[in-house]
C-alpha cells in the first residue's frame, strides 16, 4: 500500500446511468451507476470529496468542437436524425453512434465532470480527481466516432493548459485514442501515449505523440514490462505538470469488444504506478463492455487512488447489483487462456526500444511563457450561459422573424436533399452489399467498433465517397481543406484560394466576389461564356 495520503475528489451525477444507446448496443452508461454502487458499498465516499459536476454548457463544448456540431447535438433526436445528418453523411456517420434520446444531456454530464475535475486540480484543491463518466477519446472536432460524441478529455486538457505548461495523456484503453492525439498533434505542450507506432506528431508536436502498438492477448506481466519504463522515461524527458489517465476497461480479460488479457490487478497497476509519481492527475473512464468487470475494476481503481487497495475485502459486500457478480461474488477479474502474441513473436521488446529511442531523441522539456490566468473564463466574463428574462417587444419580433427565415432555409435544404436521396437510392445497391464492399477499402476509412468493418467518412462538403483515393494516404485534419505544409511546417489552406493569397492576387479574388475561376465556370459554364458575361457587365457599366 502507498501510505502517502492524497486529496481525492470524486465526481458523480446520478442521472448518468439513466441513458441508453439503444437495445443491443454494447455501450452501457449504466455501468457507471453499478461502479458507483460498489464504491458506496465499500464505504469509500467518506474518504473523498464527493461532488456533483455542473453540466457543461454548449459554449464550453465549443472550446474544441465546432459550433455547428454542438448545435446539431443540442437538437438531434431519433426522429430528426436522418434530416439533420443529411442521410447519415454528417456528424453521425456509421452505426456506432446512434442519436439516442437525451444524447446532449449525457454529453454535458460527461464533459462537465472532466472540466470540473481539471479545475479542481488547477485550483490546488485536489491531488487526484475522478470522473468515471468521462474518457470518451474517439470524438472528433465536428463528428461523433466510436461511441463517443463529445471529447471530454480534450476539453479537460484545455482547461489544465490554462495553468499547467505541460500535460501528459496516457491511454490504457484497448483502442487507439485517436481523437485526443489528433487534437494535440501539432503542439509540444501535450504528450499523448497511446495507439499505433506510425504517428509521432507534426511541426512543434513532432515526437510528442508516443504510440505503443500491442497485439492480442497481452498479459499483466507483459503490459507492466512495457508500461513502466516508457512512462518513467516520458516523465523524465517531458516533465509533465499534470497527467490525464484514461482507464478504458475494454483491455480487461473477457471484454466483449476487447482483445487483451489483463486482470483487474494488472489494469489497476497503471493507476498505482502513476500515483507514485506524485504528480496531480485525473482518472477517467472510457471503453469497457462487460459491465460487471468494468464496475469491479473502476471501484478497485478508486481504492487505488485513495491508497486503500490492500485494506478492502475482495469478497463483495451486499449492494443493489449483488446478483450480477455471481457465481464468485468477488472483487476480481481473472485471466483466460488467450495466447500472448506479443511474447510469441518477440515484438514487445522491439516496440519498447522504438518508443524509448523516440523519447531520448527529444530535447529538453519544452518551455512555455506563462502569465497570470484569469479566475473566470472569457465566456463566463462575457455572460455566456447566464439566463436572462429581459426581452422586449423588439427582441420577440426579431426572434420570430429569425425563426421564420431559418425554417424556410431548412425546408429548401430538405427538399433538395430528398431529391438527391431519391436519385441515389434508385442507383444504389442493397445496404449489406455496400457495407461489405466498403470494408475492403480499410486504408481510407474508419473502423466501426460494433462491426469491426471499415467505412468511408465523407468530407464536410462531400456527401459521397472519394473516388480519387489512389494517391498516398496523408493525414487529414477533420476532413477539411486544411493540410500540412512541409515547407512552412504548419497547417495551411490548400486549393486555388490559397494560391491567390500566396501570389498576392487578393484584389483579383475580391473582384470576382470571392469566387475562383473553377467556381465561376461551374456557375456560368465555359471560360468563353464567362468572358462574354464579363463583357456584358462592362457594357452595362458604360451605359
Amino acid at each position: 500500500m502507498n501510505n502517502l495520503k492524497k486529496r481525492v475528489s470524486y465526481y458523480y451525477d446520478s442521472d448518468v446511468g439513466a441513458y441508453t444507446y439503444g437495445l443491443g448496443h454494447p455501450m452501457k452508461p449504466h455501468r457507471i451507476r453499478v461502479a458507483h454502487d460498489l464504491i458506496v458499498a465499500y464505504d469509500m465516499l467518506p474518504k473523498m470529496h464527493v461532488l456533483r459536476p455542473p453540466r457543461a454548457s454548449p459554449e464550453a463544448m465549443t472550446a474544441f468542437h465546432t459550433d455547428e456540431y454542438i448545435h446539431f447535438l443540442n437538437r438531434v433526436t431519433p426522429e430528426t436524425s436522418s434530416e439533420l445528418t443529411y442521410g447519415g453523411t454528417r456528424f453521425l456517420v456509421g452505426e456506432d453512434n446512434p442519436p439516442f434520446e437525451g444524447v446532449f444531456e449525457f454529453c454535458s454530464i460527461s464533459a462537465g465532470g472532466s472540466i470540473a475535475a481539471a479545475r479542481r486540480l488547477t485550483s490546488g484543491a485536489a491531488d487526484i480527481a475522478i470522473n468515471w463518466a468521462g474518457g470518451l477519446h474517439h470524438a472528433k472536432k465536428r463528428e461523433a466516432s466510436g461511441f463517443c460524441y463529445i471529447n471530454d478529455i480534450v476539453l479537460g486538457i484545455l482547461e489544465l493548459l490554462r495553468v499547467y505548461p505541460r500535460v501528459l495523456y496516457i491511454d490504457i484503453d484497448c483502442h487507439h485514442g485517436d481523437g485526443v492525439e489528433e487534437a494535440f498533434y501539432t503542439t509540444d505542450r501535450v504528450m499523448t501515449c497511446t495507439g499505433t507506432q506510425s504517428d509521432k506528431g507534426r511541426g512543434k508536436g513532432k515526437g510528442y505523440a508516443v504510440n505503443v502498438p500491442l497485439k492480442d492477448g497481452i498479459s499483466d506481466a507483459s503490459f507492466a514490462s512495457i508500461f513502466e519504463p516508457i512512462i518513467a522515461q516520458i516523465i523524465e524527458s517531458f516533465q509533465p505538470d499534470a497527467i490525464v489517465l484514461q482507464c478504458g476497461a475494454d483491455s480487461l480479460s473477457g471484454d466483449k469488444l476487447g482483445c487483451f488479457n489483463l486482470t483487474m490487478a494488472g489494469h489497476a497497476h497503471c493507476v498505482q504506478f502513476v500515483r507514485k509519481q506524485n504528480i496531480p492527475f485525473i482518472l477517467l473512464g472510457g471503453g469497457g463492455y462487460t459491465v460487471k468487470n468494468v464496475a469491479r475494476t473502476w471501484a478497485f481503481e478508486t481504492a487505488c487512488a485513495l491508497g486503500i487497495e490492500d485494506e478492502i475485502d475482495r469478497s463483495l459486500p451486499w449492494n443493489d447489483y449483488f446478483e450480477w457478480f455471481g457465481p464468485r461474488y468477488r472483487l476480481e477479474v481473472v485471466q483466460n487462456n488467450m495466447e500472448d502474441l506479443n511474447v510469441k513473436d518477440g515484438s514487445l521488446e522491439t516496440v519498447k526500444i522504438n518508443a524509448l529511442e523516440q523519447l531520448r531523441a527529444l530535447k529538453a522539456a519544452p518551455s512555455v511563457a506563462m502569465q497570470d490566468t484569469p479566475r473566470e473564463s472569457l465566456l463566463h466574463e462575457l455572460g455566456f450561459g447566464k439566463e436572462t428574462t429581459e426581452r422586449d417587444a423588439l427582441d420577440e419580433s426579431l426572434a420570430q422573424h429569425s425563426r421564420f427565415v431559418y425554417k424556410l432555409q431548412e425546408s429548401d435544404t430538405s427538399s433538395s436533399d430528398e431529391e438527391d436521396d431519391e436519385s441515389d437510392n434508385s442507383e444504389s445497391t442493397p445496404r449489406r452489399r455496400t457495407h461489405r464492399s466498403r470494408s475492403k477499402r480499410h486504408t481510407n476509412g474508419r473502423m466501426s467498433l460494433l462491426t469491426g468493418r471499415y467505412f468511408d467518412v465523407p468530407g464536410h462538403h462531400n456527401h459521397g465517397s472519394n473516388k480519387d483515393s489512389k494517391a498516398k494516404s496523408v493525414r487529414r485534419f477533420f476532413q477539411s481543406r486544411l493540410g500540412w505544409s512541409d515547407m512552412y511546417e504548419k497547417v495551411v489552406v490548400k486549393g486555388e484560394e490559397a494560391d491567390f493569397f500566396a501570389r498576392g492576387r487578393l484584389a483579383e479574388l475580391m473582384e470576382r466576389g470571392g469566387l475562383t475561376v473553377n467556381a465561376m465556370e461551374d456557375r456560368w459554364g465555359s471560360e468563353e461564356r464567362l468572358d462574354n458575361a464579363e463583357d456584358e457587365w462592362i457594357e452595362m457599366d458604360e451605359d
